[in-house]
């Protein structure tokens, strides 16, 4: 009988996962927002050199570029960036306020054309961000982040139309989210001061604005008394700040009432599921009041995504696709967001509570001979740690309709380590884990202690125990996979980037389990890092790891370049020349410390790759890499 799907070897299947189809034709979409009949997001070409633009959508369905060709939005703020424009309605047309990522400075662009309102080659350098138009006035508050000599230094600032910069308030080490009223009348942020992190400890204040002046009245500390992570400020029409706090535990929802006796806090009940997200980047939204009192959030459950509604003083689950934004209501009543669920790639939708909707303008268009079977999808996957708890992981099975694994054949497995180390695997369509699945790869994307989406408790149980932690769940994943006989045991490889490349170095260092292991602008000296990283990250590593340099013992003993002469696999490095968050010179020191491994510079990237010729690179070279390891590992069986 002749098999209608002849065998490859696992990891040589042909796949329809080509670099040109992941770096050069797919479109990435971020903050996303709505204005009336509108919808607004961000979106990255690279068919235009990476290029970033505002597209707004007509209530008819008409796209519209709402920035010059010549421009390109984002900020360096905090190096990661993020709300870096705003839009408004003016006369029905979209007014826009942003940032260009290459000259800085700000920019204001209308029907009539664009305007600079400040340069962005000024001396000290000034970056913005967080950028909220006045909904009182013709100016954007925003924060502003100051590069002289020393660190720099940030402030929340309101910038006329005409250029006229006004400080409101200053002095912490770290302010986002400035957010004015409806009426114009308050002004609401948060702010933090180092060692703290916005997920750790964080402070959220309101005060009057005193116009026409633009001087802030006294501020009004909301936080509480439980030291705790309150982000993402928001007005309502009903004129209620919301925020989300983790203050009991995760990320809940909170609402502040203000009478005649001050602020008053309420706490919505407990939803069953994280709302908030680790500020690594400004302009996120995971919820947005709606009338009656209710209220429409995005909550993580064991790490997967969902959107929730708080209507009649409970929470419920809704159907509305597979979001990685809050939904954000329209004139109409409809919701936009993007969708990104776990069998076909992001795209934008417009849809109701009811589960209807319309997903347009895909990231990327499939080959029309795609089918369901070439789509690896995650299943969660949890196992025992090495404490007695539990982690928890995405799996992915490997995915193709014209191959499959041989009788007694069991799959390569690639482990990746995600970033922060305070971040997390998402369950939505990815290429990062396609590239592999269509492959004959099995891919295990591992929620390590410290990841988000599990609450307060589980992310604090990395503090002081980056590189031992993270490490341990990555391997007592694998194990379980090995033991369920799931994969080849052979034929483990581990992945990470950034944060994630220490875990990697240190895995390979720790255990035999794995044949190679590839580190992307990683992290290999704790020491080097304390000392030469940017601010927001300055003292990051007194909570993963203890303050420096009374703990200096610590940090060397859990830097991988300690314990090079351990690692006995290849490793491939990949770094960018320009990285300013983790120094090349991280790389450069494991790689001259190891003799089978690899480095390859892209002398113009920075953290994380961007350039189209440079992912596509990367991903072919990292696959050559892993190949050539399996058939050096097969002759020596032989």
């Amino acid at each position: 009988m002749t098999e209608l799907c002849p065998p490859h070897v696992a990891g040589n299947w042909p796949s329809w996962v080509g670099p040109e189809l992941v770096a050069g034709r797919t479109l990435s979409f971020s903050e996303l927002r709505t204005v009336e009949d509108w919808v607004f997001w961000q979106e990255t070409r690279p068919e235009e050199q990476g290029r970033t633009v505002i597209v707004g959508r007509r209530h008819d369905g008409t796209l519209v570029d709402l920035i010059p060709p010549e421009r390109t939005v984002g900020t360096r703020v905090h190096e990661y960036g993020g709300g870096a424009w705003d839009v408004r309605l003016k006369n029905g047309y979209p007014e826009v306020v942003f940032s260009d990522r290459k000259v800085g400075g700000l920019w204001f662009s209308n029907r009539e054309g664009m305007f600079q309102a400040l340069s962005g080659d000024r001396a000290p350098e000034m970056r913005y961000a967080d950028l909220t138009w006045d909904t009182a006035g013709d100016g954007v508050f925003c924060v502003r982040e100051t590069h002289d000599e020393g660190l720099p230094t940030a402030a929340l600032v309101h910038v006329s139309q005409s250029g006229q910069e006004t400080v409101l308030v200053d002095g912490a080490d770290f302010y986002a989210a400035p957010r004015p009223s409806l009426d114009g009348a308050s002004l609401a942020w948060f702010s933090w001061q180092n060692p703290e992190m916005p997920w750790t400890v964080t402070r959220l204040s309101v005060a009057p604005i005193d116009r026409p002046g633009l001087k802030l009245g006294r501020a009004i500390d909301l936080s509480g008394q439980t030291p705790c992570s309150i982000i993402e400020p928001r007005w309502g029409a009903d004129g209620y700040l919301y925020a989300t706090s983790d203050a009991q535990g995760c990320w809940t929802p909170v609402k502040f009432v203000h009478d005649q006796t001050g602020w008053k806090e309420q706490f919505f009940p407990e939803a069953g599921a994280e709302i908030g997200l680790p500020h690594w980047v400004f302009g996120q939204r995971t919820l947005t009041p709606l009338p009656d009192g209710q209220l429409l959030a995005l909550g993580i459950r064991e790490g997967l995504t969902g959107v929730l509604l708080f209507a009649d003083g409970h929470w419920k689950t809704v159907q509305m696709g597979a979001p990685v934004n809050v939904p954000e209501r329209l004139s109409n009543g409809q919701f936009a967001w993007i969708d990104a669920p776990e069998n076909a790639p992001p795209a934008l939708a417009i849809g109701d509570m009811d589960g209807n909707f319309e997903r347009f303008r895909s990231s990327v268009v499939l080959p029309n001979t795609i089918t369901c079977d070439d789509i690896a999808k995650p299943s969660l996957f949890s196992f025992p740690t090495a404490d007695g708890s539990k982690a928890y992981a995405l799996f992915y099975e490997p995915a193709s309709s014209t191959s499959h694994l041989k009788e007694g054949e069991k799959p390569p497995l690639v482990v990746m380590a995600h970033g922060g180390p305070t971040g997390r695997a998402n369950s939505g369509f990815a290429f990062k884990v396609q590239w592999w699945t269509s492959r004959g790869f099995a891919v295990l994307d591992v929620n390590y202690r410290g990841s988000t989406g599990f609450g307060r408790k589980y992310r604090e149980a990395l503090n002081e125990q980056w590189g031992v932690a993270d490490v341990e769940d990555c391997l007592a994943g694998v194990q379980s996979l090995i033991e369920q006989g799931l994969v080849d045991p052979a034929r483990c490889v581990i992945r990470g980037s950034s944060a994630g490349g220490l875990t990697v170095l240190s895995a390979l260092a720790q255990s035999d389990l794995f044949v190679a292991g590839a580190s992307l602008y990683g992290v290999t000296d704790l020491r080097a890092l304390a000392a030469e990283t940017h601010k927001f990250e300055a003292r990051y590593l007194d909570g993963l790891i203890g303050p420096y340099p009374e703990k200096e013992a610590v940090y060397l003993e859990r830097s991988p370049l300690t314990h090079a002469e351990k690692i006995s696999v290849p490793v491939l490095f990949l770094h960018g020349g320009a990285d300013k968050v983790v120094p090349l010179a991280q790389a450069e020191a494991m790689r001259t410390k190891l003799a089978q491994s690899d480095l390859h510079v892209y002398p113009d990237e920075g953290h994380g790759f961007r350039a189209r010729e440079v992912v596509e690179d990367a991903l072919e070279r990292e696959l050559r890499f892993y190949r050539t390891v399996f058939a050096a590992s097969a002759d020596l069986a032989l």
